[in-house]
């Protein structure tokens, strides 16, 4: 198992979990305890077989708003020294990571969404966006990720796990970590 780690961010404590150490970096934002929320398997296939490396960060449940959050993610990618990375997440984790995006561009390689929230935050410009859907997802319909691609189609990608539900990176770990493999093994 990986180790946990925490950064003290204005007095919150944000947990964190760093793997792999290849040239290609992923922050994946999580809404959950990273013990349990589901991107662990994905992140660790993309380490270990992908080469990349992978920044899971766990954001503070305080009632914190966006503003908080995207602040947390921003302090904990400092104390580790990146520059520019990837960054995505699942759920509410890719809302904060696409918030992110769009105020921090010049830190941010491409976005990454794994059931992309309905949201009215606009995409960052000029960056790559891969959006993951779970064809039977009824929290985050695939219409979301239409929607979305609508936005930037010449910079969008849309890719479906047929038959997967909303909590897909758990019940389709090595599917999902293969399309990202796959989308960001040109950056």
């Amino acid at each position: 198992m990986t180790q946990q780690s925490i950064f003290e961010a204005d007095s919150r404590a944000v947990p964190y979990v760093v793997e792999g150490e290849g040239p290609v970096s992923l922050v994946l934002v999580t809404d959950r305890e990273l013990e349990g929320d589901g991107l662990g398997v994905v992140a660790h296939y993309l380490a270990e077989e992908s080469g990349f490396h992978v920044i899971r960060i766990g954001l503070t449940s305080d009632g914190s708003g966006a503003d908080t959050h995207i602040d947390d993610v921003r302090a904990v990618i400092d104390h580790l020294g990146l520059t520019d990375t990837w960054i995505g997440g699942h759920g509410f984790g890719g809302t904060v990571a696409r918030a992110f995006a769009a105020a921090h561009t010049d830190r941010v390689n491409g976005l990454l969404l794994l059931g992309a929230e309905h949201d009215e935050t606009p995409l960052a410009p000029a960056i790559p966006v891969l959006i993951v859907q779970g064809s039977e997802d009824t929290v985050t319909p695939p219409v979301n990720g239409e929607r979305l691609q609508a936005t930037a189609p010449e910079r969008a990608s849309v890719k479906s796990l047929v038959g997967a539900d909303h909590f897909f990176p758990v019940t389709h770990p090595i599917e999902t970590a293969v399309i990202i493999e796959e989308y960001l093994d040109w950056d």
